[in-house]
């Protein structure tokens, strides 16, 4: 667990995406990675959506699904944790959009706006995704409380402007718990 108050901890999202070898294995093996991290608590899990390529089509489909952490890190140092743990788990980027054991990408960090060479926050083409938007509404919305600093009413804008939600269908319920976070289900 995290040596920090809560009020040193930022809340942050994170897409998972996985479309090679065994794909809910790789996921749950990433989420459990970046939890054991003294720094990251994994504190909500999304249901697991199966969808279709977008962009490079030739390739199998995708499992996505999102994560919400709190994290003592700042955003670079979690990027730069998430990105090691993709090369842990054979994340190989040799054609863009293409097939991957595993894709982590930090969405959003508590209402921060970053332009830099290495991270822009927040993510973005986030809000033109249904494969991305979809499961981060499940762990937005499972927020108790407020309002998570103007991402809810953007991502149902979001939501609402997409054409159709095609390609995109639940395929399991998360089976990944935190010991420091039962689910309610």
């Amino acid at each position: 667990m995290n040596d920090h108050t809560s009020s040193e901890l930022s809340e942050a999202f994170i897409a998972l995406g996985a479309n090679l070898g065994d794909r809910e294995a790789t996921l749950m093996e990433a989420i459990r990675r970046l939890d054991l991290h003294p720094d990251i608590t994994v504190t909500r899990c999304s249901n697991l959506y199966e969808t279709e390529p977008v962009g490079y089509l030739d390739q199998p489909d995708f499992v996505n699904m999102a994560i919400a952490v709190r994290t003592g890190l700042t955003p670079l140092e979690l990027l730069r944790f998430m990105l090691e743990t993709e090369q842990q788990l054979g994340r190989e980027r040799s054609i863009r959009w293409g097939p991957r054991t595993v894709d982590l990408d930090l969405l959003w960090m508590d209402g921060l706006t970053l332009d830099t060479a290495e991270l822009v926050l927040p993510h973005p083409r986030m809000m033109e995704r249904a494969f991305v938007l979809v499961p981060l509404a499940d762990v937005v919305e499972s927020e108790d409380g407020g309002e998570v600093k103007g991402l809810r009413a953007s991502l149902h804008e979001a939501l609402d402007r997409l054409p159709e939600k095609k390609g995109i269908c639940l395929w399991k319920t998360c089976t990944w718990r935190s010991a420091s976070a039962p689910s309610e289900n």
